[in-house]
């Protein structure tokens, strides 16, 4: 798609040049940027890490395995808003503008530089401050002007709901761009040693001073604000930097030697020895097999008499059958609750109320299973254990001989259920190895970010996707959900259905009012039909008799649209003063353009005239003799 995109750009007749305001890709890589905090130690400048840290210690939330998805991530800022903590995702890459240059027209639109300069190289960044002048307590420890004992104190007013003095402390423009940011390619973190294995260089306060010392050095070139008439900023993080600074990092890691390495090795992670667990859903028991049998003939010895404990310590499917069929025949529902209370007890430390009061709700099916859940574990650690018993000590050359005499007598289906439990694999895929080591392709995004130029330019984008996708194989093409689109529609649906309710009242009311300047006309002409007569009398022709009541409704119509609109003007003045008040909106006014102003003004002279043609004809068809008699 990003190959696609580029296609379309370089094609000077493409919609997309007026549609799209910028493009931003994103890749599966973290910035591994390092500063010194007020305490003089080294600590990575990422709110995430601290963050994972202080739930786990001042909540008792673990959420390492949560921080990657979008629930957690809500979960999380709600937290952290009453603390003053702000968002964990500091550093953030601004949008590219348009041929090559670092920084899109948008960002110089929202946000105005308050010092300093714009960033122009990849080891240029500025500091992002809110309307305010102010920095939330995350960023201020990314910066390293919070330590982390300053941050526990913040968690656990927090979480207490204790008050926390505000410190009151302040830095100029000229210390913050003074601090000094390091960051690191994450293949340089690695050493080779002497014995072939790999080391990380950050475990040691003596290696991450080395790495720091040796970083690429980034500075701070000025700080922004995001300026008083943008409604809202794009920026999130606080700290920001240029797409440079990505490619840099990108096309650099790829140079490192123990991303080379991996790239040999595809087949083992690099730094556990471990091989790569293949993708196993679309594979057959044949397969399977073979690669457990490929497995069992790469071990050494040891590795084969440890590979023959562990099958051994696996439970047969008949054997957990016959235990779990014996030992549920003999106990009723009652008593399965109760060892369900006993054993939650024992593996959560949680009140025995409580457990007892979460169990007894549960229904009969629902105990059963997890009662045999427990039984089939309660196995499998008992089989585990004999096996080690009986076999722990026998010699290596010995299990290797009863392996040997095993296999012959395994299945296809035996060795393809060994294959997911006996081997030992990374915890990481290749892929996922790479991206860790920083390795990831320029031309392969994460994500794509596309920036419509107008509300309406969407389409154009979304017609595009459509267009991409009729190209290429069910695989390959893009899902999305055009979410704005759809609010947009329901709110257009309602918004019509009132216009059309306001524009029959306003015909209404236009078919009244013309219906009435034709009656007021009317009464006038009768009322003066002696003048009349009088002007008939002296000369007056049938064409100025007409002409002088058209003026009059000229005259009506014109007046009535100056006043109309005058009193519009008038009330729009309190219209925006409640609106305002209750919305804090200051864009959210309601107003009448000029142009609309004298458009109505001409409706309204056109619908009067009209509505006198008719009383004005009579006028002037009347005849004067008769004209002069009447009284």
């Amino acid at each position: 798609f990003k190959a696609y995109l580029e296609a379309e750009l370089a094609d000077p007749e493409s919609p997309l040049h007026e549609a799209l305001n910028g493009i931003q890709y994103t890749y599966d890589m973290n910035l591994l940027v390092y500063t010194k905090n007020v305490d003089g130690k080294i600590v990575l400048s990422d709110a995430q890490e601290l963050l994972q840290e202080l739930m786990a210690k001042f909540m008792g939330m673990d959420m390492s395995g949560m921080m990657n998805n979008g629930s957690s991530s809500n979960m999380m800022s709600m937290i952290t808003g009453s603390a003053n903590m702000g968002s964990f995702k500091v550093w953030q890459e601004m949008l590219p503008g348009e041929n090559g240059a670092p920084i899109n027209d948008l960002i110089y639109k929202q946000y105005d530089l308050v010092y300093g300069s714009w960033p122009n190289s990849y080891n240029e960044i500025v500091i992002v401050l809110d309307q305010n002048n102010e920095l939330d307590d995350m960023s201020l420890y990314a910066l390293g002007l919070k330590s982390k004992a300053e941050m526990e104190k913040v968690m656990q007013a927090a979480v207490n709901g204790t008050p926390l003095p505000v410190d009151g402390k302040s830095w100029s423009y000229k210390e913050i761009c003074a601090m000094e940011f390091v960051t690191l390619l994450p293949g340089d973190c690695y050493t080779l040693s002497p014995d072939g294995a790999y080391y990380d260089l950050r475990d040691t306060e003596a290696g991450l001073r080395y790495l720091y010392d040796n970083g690429t050095k980034l500075k701070v070139t000025g700080i922004i604000r995001l300026n008083e008439d943008a409604v809202a900023g794009m920026l999130t993080g606080s700290i920001a930097y240029t797409s440079e600074l990505t490619k840099y990092v990108v096309e650099n890691a790829r140079k490192s030697g123990i991303v080379q390495a991996q790239l040999s090795n595809p087949d083992k992670n690099i730094l556990t020895g471990l091989p790569f667990k293949a993708e196993d859903s679309d594979m057959t028991a044949e397969e399977k097999a073979k690669l457990f049998l490929d497995y069992i003939d790469a071990l050494d010895e040891a590795g084969k008499a440890k590979a023959y404990i562990k099958i051994m310590s696996i439970p047969s499917q008949q054997q957990l059958d016959a235990m779990v069929s014996a030992t549920l025949g003999s106990m009723t529902v009652e008593q399965m609750r109760a060892m369900l209370i006993q054993e939650t007890i024992k593996q959560t430390g949680m009140g025995e109320q409580e457990i007892t009061a979460y169990i007894m709700q549960m229904d009969d099916a629902a105990v059963i299973e997890l009662v045999t859940s427990l039984i089939v574990e309660g196995v499998k650690q008992q089989t585990a254990a004999q096996a080690q018993a009986q076999l722990g000590n026998l010699p290596t050359a010995q299990l290797v001989m009863m392996l040997s005499e095993a296999m012959q007598k395994f299945t296809t289906e035996q060795c393809a259920a060994y294959y997911d439990v006996v081997p030992e694999f990374s915890e990481q895929s290749y892929e996922e190895m790479l991206i860790a080591l920083g390795c990831v392709d320029l031309d392969d995004p994460a994500t794509v970010n596309l920036y419509a130029s107008s509300f309406e330019n969407k389409d154009v984008i979304v017609q595009m996707i459509d267009e991409y996708n009729a190209g290429v194989d069910e695989t390959k093409k893009l899902q999305y959900t055009d979410y704005v689109g759809l609010i947009m529609s329901s709110i257009t649906t309602i918004i019509n259905a009132i216009a059309y309710v306001l524009i029959a009242f306003v015909a209404i009311s236009l078919a009244v009012s013309s219906i009435m300047i034709g009656v007021i006309t009317l009464i006038s002409v009768q009322e003066r039909t002696k003048e009349i007569g009088i002007l008939r009398a002296i000369g007056a022709s049938k064409r100025n008799v007409s002409n002088m009541f058209n003026a009059e409704t000229v005259i009506i119509g014109a007046a009535s649209g100056v006043v109309g609109i005058v009193i519009t003007y008038l009330l729009c003045i309190p219209i925006n003063a409640v609106i305002y008040y209750f919305t804090g909106l200051g864009n959210l006014q309601a107003f009448l353009p000029w142009p609309a102003a004298l458009v109505l003004i001409g409706v309204s002279i056109l619908l009067s005239v009209f509505a006198g043609v008719i009383p004005a004809r009579s006028a002037a068809k009347k005849d004067p003799v008769v004209a002069l008699r009447t009284e």
